[in-house]
């Protein structure tokens, strides 16, 4: 039986959603894996729109996170419910300031941020269910608030910047530099983590280290 992966996307646009290419890549990696992909997002309004030419705020403008993530899948999402956890084998988080914007609030809170109670809740479950998760790019800081006060210590990456280290190290959460093309795994806690798009880089290089992130969560599955 085909193992069942969800994967978690906050939107479409790195500068105001999931990150496009991180989410394509995770995709056509778990595609070839041979998974049944469960995409989800949170079914409410975005806290931010940006314009992706002028990099600014679009004020006014109101769109849907699950809607705009939908584009990514050709429209076959669902909104984010805990209770599938325990149909998951696995648990994947794309990046792109989404992550960080519409998921989380960690773009305009720093480490005071908050998580979106459904999405923390379904990280929570598939923890507790000793189901591997994924976090790609800026994603970790979601792992590591749900986790902050719970007693774990996750290890995890977001590259080599000192200040998001020390970030993610603030919510009590161990941090580890990362290349582009590498991982760091949590064994303990079944949690791996890769940088992408937190490093300037290609997008060849992102799928390296995507790649290499979906295999070990499949192999911890």
């Amino acid at each position: 039986m085909a193992k069942k992966v969800g994967v978690v996307l906050a939107g479409c646009g790195h500068l105001d959603g999931a990150e496009i290419q991180e989410a394509i890549l995770t995709l056509l990696v778990l595609d070839r894996a041979g998974v049944e992909v469960v995409a989800m997002a949170p079914d409410k309004p975005q806290a931010q729109v940006i314009n992706h030419i002028t990099g600014e705020t679009m004020k006014g403008e109101t769109r849907n996170v699950m809607i705009e993530a939908a584009r990514i899948v050709r429209g076959n999402i669902h909104p984010v419910d805990p209770k599938i956890a325990d149909q998951l084998d696995a648990l994947i988080l794309p990046g792109g300031f989404g992550a960080a914007k519409q998921i989380g609030t960690y773009a305009f809170d720093g480490v005071d941020c908050t998580v979106d109670e459904q999405v923390a809740e379904l990280i929570r479950k598939v923890h507790q269910r000793k189901k591997p998760i994924g976090a790609i790019c800026i994603s970790p800081v979601v792992v590591a608030k749900v986790f902050e006060k719970s007693g774990l210590k996750v290890t995890m990456t977001l590259g080599i910047d000192p200040n998001s280290a020390k970030d993610l190290e603030a919510m009590n959460a161990r941090h580890v530099c990362c290349s582009v093309t590498d991982y760091v795994v949590d064994r303990t806690n079944k949690i791996v983590s890769t940088p992408a798009w937190m490093l300037k880089t290609r997008i060849s290089d992102v799928e390296k280290g995507i790649e290499k992130l979906v295999g070990e969560v499949l192999a911890l599955a």
